[in-house]
């Protein structure tokens, strides 16, 4: 171990002291027959600023800086492993420290831009709006008189990020050998989520480009607004984009002060979730309030501005269909589906009794619906149902854990614009939309249409395909069957068999070839694209009748 890594261990081990985190260190079973040690700490004499266990590991996260406060934010996923009290401190977890010097800022730009300040920027602040541990944010006005933002690294943040990184690999490797708890946490796991995750935020042109995508996806709606990138002054350390208006989403008195409507907005932040996540498959996932902010100039239709994209989640398809499917189950109270489904995606064992699942989980669901809409928390019901995870072996789903985190920040921030907020009855409609156009013949239709141009070049070889299978079969040795009389009719019907086949085929490619042509909203199309999947059954029917007949010619 380095020289400057063991000064880093130092002080983080000072700060747990601190802040009285010591005694953690003593719930290994070896380790606690000397725990009165803690005493020869003086701070545990006196008691500490922050007297529950959940505040002071929050304000030790901070103090310690950016990997650790995203530590802590990783953390407050895991429902699974901490109580409901340490869940909402390590989601409050945020990172505020000084900025750097307005010198440093010019000497980094300049050095970036290859030239002069002045030759990029018409004006530049030097000092900043806002200033975390990864990157503070300046305003300024390029030479065509655009007022941007500009977000600008620290320097040397990499190498900050990657001794911190190092250090929590070995306290995680320590941890996987010596706790139980390291079973559920996944130690390892949760810090390679936070290496992956602070290495794209220190790419600033991987932001930019999420935050490009994200305002290409909701350009034709006016709920969410995501500022424009100005690509040609943005680069891996500098990210310059559309200096925003507006006010901040915590800022609850301004908002009611200037009569926006306050459940319009909360029900609309439920939309624009549930849209990116199930329309996009792509959302904004670090959607704390400091990075939200409302247009209010019409109160009565207003709209977020979002901020901050270096943290943006995916889900892979199975894992979105499965998710809508059982968030439709639960919304329904049908829990015997939410147990199959489960089942069926690999989150609990396949051997896991279905009724067993589903009377657990509706011990936990039925008293939350049986609650007064004010008092229903999706994050304590998803506490509860976590609780149950370890009786049935449930496995934590990494890919789930930004979405989780996500959801509960968005369920958050809606009670906190509007405490009567029905999540459920504002999610819903939305749900049952995205359900029918993934699930539905519409879905099936969009399939065959981006599918259609792979099966038409795919098409021509077919024909050899089924000649070269036929040779091959007929080359075969076969078995010894008693002669019998040949069938007349087997020769007609394998005959008819294949022209029905191909008769099909051409049908389906032509209708093909009209369908990627045509637009769904046109009458035509519709038509067209229902003949489409009649005739691919048609084509299949065919084709099992083309095969039983050839069956019955080789065998019978």
């Amino acid at each position: 171990m380095k020289f400057k890594d063991v000064m880093r261990l130092s002080k983080i081990c000072y700060v747990f002291a601190k802040h009285g985190l010591d005694e953690l260190f003593f719930v290994t079973p070896w380790l606690k027959p000397i725990k009165p040690l803690l005493y020869l700490n003086p701070r545990h004499w006196f008691g500490f600023k922050e007297e529950n266990l959940a505040g002071r590991i929050s304000a030790c996260l901070e103090e310690l800086g950016p990997l650790f406060v995203k530590f802590g934010q990783l953390l407050s996923t895991r429902q699974d492993v901490f109580d409901a009290e340490m869940i909402e401190a390590l989601s409050q977890l945020q990172d505020h420290v000084a900025p750097f010097a307005a010198s440093k800022v010019q000497k980094v730009l300049e050095k970036t831009y290859k030239k002069p300040l002045h030759q990029v920027f018409k004006d530049f602040d030097l000092s900043p709006i806002a200033s975390a541990s990864i990157a503070q944010v300046h305003f300024a006005k390029l030479l065509d008189g655009s007022e941007v933002a500009v977000k600008i690294l620290r320097p040397d943040i990499a190498k900050h990020i990657d001794r911190d990184i190092r250090l929590l690999y070995a306290i995680a490797r320590r941890m996987e050998r010596y706790l139980k708890i390291s079973k559920r946490l996944k130690p390892i796991e949760v810090v390679q989520e936070i290496e992956n995750t602070l290495l794209a935020e220190i790419d600033l042109m991987q932001e930019a480009a999420n935050a490009s995508e994200l305002r290409r996806n909701f350009e034709h709606t006016h709920i969410l607004k995501v500022p424009k990138v100005y690509w040609d002054q943005t680069k891996k350390n500098i990210l310059v984009q559309e200096r925003i208006s507006g006010v901040p989403i915590s800022d609850i008195k301004t908002l009611h002060s200037h009569q926006v409507d306050m459940q319009l907005l909360a029900e609309r932040g439920v939309e624009i979730f549930f849209t990116q996540v199930f329309r996009d498959n792509f959302f904004h996932a670090d959607m704390h309030p400091g990075n939200i902010f409302v247009d209010i100039s019409k109160p009565k239709d207003p709209r977020y501005i979002a901020v901050d994209f270096g943290i943006m989640g995916i889900l892979d398809t199975n894992d979105k269909d499965y998710l809508l499917e059982n968030l439709m189950a639960f919304f329904q109270r049908d829990y015997m589906k939410v147990a199959q489904l489960h089942i069926e995606s690999g989150w609990v064992h396949p051997s896991t009794r279905i009724d067993a699942l589903s009377g657990a989980i509706r011990a936990v669901c039925e008293p939350v619906f049986e609650k007064p809409i004010s008092e229903i928390s999706l994050s304590q019901t998803m506490m509860r149902l976590f609780s149950i995870a370890e009786k049935f072996d449930m496995k934590v789903q990494p890919q789930l854990l930004l979405l989780q985190k996500t959801m509960f920040n968005v369920e958050g921030l809606g009670r906190h614009l509007y405490p009567e907020l029905n999540l459920w009855q504002t999610a819903l409609p939305h749900l049952k939309k995205w359900a029918k156009d993934q699930i539905g013949v519409k879905h099936i239709f969009q399939a065959i249409k981006n599918e259609g141009p792979g099966w038409l070049k795919q098409l021509p070889e077919i024909p050899n395909l089924v000649y070269q299978s036929l040779q091959q079969n007929a080359k075969r040795p076969q078995a010894l069957v008693p002669v019998a009389e040949p069938d007349k009719g087997i020769g007609n019907k394998r005959s008819w068999s294949l022209s029905a086949v191909l008769l099909s085929v051409l049908g389906f490619v032509v209708l093909s070839i009209a369908a990627v042509s045509l637009d769904y909203k046109d009458l035509l199309s519709q038509v067209v694209l229902w003949l489409q999947t009649h005739t691919l059954i048609a084509v299949l029917i065919a084709g099992v009748l083309f095969f039983w007949a050839w069956l019955r010619s080789r065998v019978f």
